[in-house]
């Protein structure tokens, strides 16, 4: 049986479970919502490591993984904002900081065509912070109390980690759009000069 599929499955019930989640953090039944953030979160890990492990890779697989991962991020994160539970001020940083790179992304591809835009090693530990934080909330919220100094420094780290990704990433696709943009007039010049 082929079972290439499965990433793309895993993905699809990984935002089918937006729904539920979505539920109990309006209800601010963190303890369930931990439970289900987790999974999410471990189901990310699967359908990459199975994705990559037996080439089980798709163009559907490629657009809607980070879609979804985007998704459960924001949703948490606005969320809990909404409950008083995170800085309404740093979901704003968040979601200013996203609409940054897919507005760039667009605009990059709108002028120079396809490419491929991996993340930064420090957007990684962005998402990883972002991840830690809300993570650390729901764990405080919903089962055990973390002390307000961790939560505090975790939030502090977010902040930074958002604002300098987001800048990270204007300044090297900035000069990659430049680079490409260059080369794309150096080419053009050289056809019109034959």
């Amino acid at each position: 049986m082929n079972w290439s599929f499965l990433p793309n499955f895993i993905t699809v019930v990984r935002v089918v479970l937006l729904i539920p989640l979505a539920y109990y953090l309006t209800n601010e039944i963190y303890d369930i919502a931990l439970v289900l953030f987790f999974i999410a979160g471990f189901s990310d890990a699967l359908d990459g490591f199975l994705a990559k492990k037996f080439s089980w890779v798709s163009r559907f697989g490629a657009i809607l993984d980070p879609l979804a991962d985007k998704a459960l991020l924001i949703i948490t994160m606005f969320l809990l904002a909404m409950n008083g539970e995170l800085s309404k001020l740093l979901l704003s940083i968040v979601i200013l900081r996203d609409i940054f790179i897919v507005s760039g992304a667009y605009y990059f591809h709108h002028r120079l065509g396809p490419f491929e835009m991996a993340p930064t090693v420090l957007s990684k530990f962005n998402t990883f912070c972002q991840l830690l934080l809300v993570t650390s909330i729901l764990l405080s919220s919903g089962l055990i109390l973390l002390p307000d100094w961790f939560l505090i420094s975790v939030e502090g780290v977010t902040y930074v980690l958002t604002i300098s990704s987001g800048i990270h990433y204007g300044w090297v696709w900035g000069r990659k759009f430049k680079s490409a943009l260059n080369a794309k007039h150096a080419s053009s010049d050289d056809l019109k000069s034959d």
